[in-house]
């Protein structure tokens, strides 16, 4: 009889195939995963919440300068100080230099805006005032006041009688701004000039 052939399996090495598709990853492949997911959930946070933190800011922002804007219109009223050289070129108001106790107001909404502005001068400082703005001290109607209730009421201005009041109002095409224009010239020397320019798109 021929000797038993030996069919015990082959023993595996630990240089030998390792273990089927059922294997568990190596902890560094595994940790590899994870990474690449976190570093896509950060990208993906990134991408969302940077633009939508911008709005927020800004819409915040917007609010907050609005309710400053809003708060400064009803406790301070005029202003007194100069309007800056930008809105004294739209509202085309030409305030002489070296004028006195000058102040300003401005409005605005979807229909029209208006600086108010009330300054005191010199006779000279008027002649070139009523120049620069398009118009003559022969245009100013004695005892006239251009300014109307309503302008009047919103920035506090009075104009009272026994004074030597002069208006005109010079008016242009659109888009540059119509001008009321009264003066006090109780004082000759020193006149006390009240504007309210107003802008119509």
């Amino acid at each position: 009889m021929s000797a038993p052939t030996d069919i015990t399996p082959p023993s595996h090495t630990a240089d030998g195939p390792g273990p089927g598709p059922g294997h568990e990853p190596h902890p560094e492949d595994r940790r590899a995963t994870v990474r690449r997911r976190w570093f896509t959930a950060f990208v993906i946070v990134l991408l969302i919440g940077i633009p939508a933190g911008y709005l927020a800011i800004s819409a915040e922002q917007s609010r907050s300068s609005g309710r400053d804007k809003e708060a400064e219109s009803s406790v301070t009223g005029l202003q007194d100080s100069w309007p800056s050289k930008m809105k004294r070129r739209v509202f085309e108001v030409p305030i002489p230099a070296h004028s006195q106790d000058v102040a300003y107001f401005e409005t605005s909404n979807w229909k029209s805006s208006r600086l108010y502005v009330q300054f005191t001068t010199t006779g000279t400082g008027l002649d070139d005032f009523l120049k620069n703005s398009g118009t003559s001290r022969s245009a100013l109607k004695h005892g006239d006041v251009t300014v109307d209730d309503r302008d009047a009421g919103i920035v506090g201005w009075e104009f009272p009688d026994g004074r030597a009041w002069a208006g005109t109002t010079h008016h242009q095409d659109r888009p540059r701004p119509t001008r009321d224009i009264t003066v006090d010239l109780t004082d000759p020397a020193a006149p006390r000039v009240y504007v309210v320019s107003t802008t119509t798109p």
